[in-house]
């Protein structure tokens, strides 16, 4: 399998990887929105005290300033997939850097704080990771 080099990539690589990654982010903020409303009684995403979604979801970090936290991640990457639709380079940086950020913020909270690992969180700080680099990527080319 041949490895992807982002240097050799085309802008309209760039925005179809960003569109997918998007996409799996917004999968990822629905499940977890959907868990922290409807409370299911199988929760795969709970596996013991340390990885565990259900700290997450029921805890501290459930709600950002009253708002659900994954909300922020569903609207966050909605930003983003209609930025990479619009070919919004500037959107879609300010979206990422600020999706990075919050995620950090959730991050360090969840392992510091709470000393938890959430999986589907790791999820979307990778993917959004990703998100962020390509972006500015992105608006390096011309």
């Amino acid at each position: 399998m041949k490895a992807v080099r982002i240097n050799l990539m085309k802008p309209k690589q760039i925005y179809t990887y960003i569109k997918i990654l998007a996409i799996i982010g917004l999968l990822l903020s629905v499940y977890l929105l959907w868990q922290q409303f409807f409370r299911p009684a199988f929760q795969p995403c709970t596996i013991n005290s340390f990885i565990n979604c259900d700290a997450v979801i029921s805890g501290p970090v459930a709600k950002t300033f009253g708002i659900p936290t994954p909300l922020y991640g569903l609207v966050g990457y909605t930003v983003i997939y209609l930025a990479t639709i619009l070919k919004q380079k500037k959107l879609l940086l300010g979206a990422a850097a600020f999706g990075l950020l919050f995620c950090l913020g959730i991050g360090y909270i969840e392992l510091v704080q709470l000393r938890v690992i959430c999986p589907i969180c790791i999820g979307c700080q990778v993917i959004m990771i990703i998100i962020f680099a390509l972006a500015i990527k992105l608006h390096k080319l011309k």
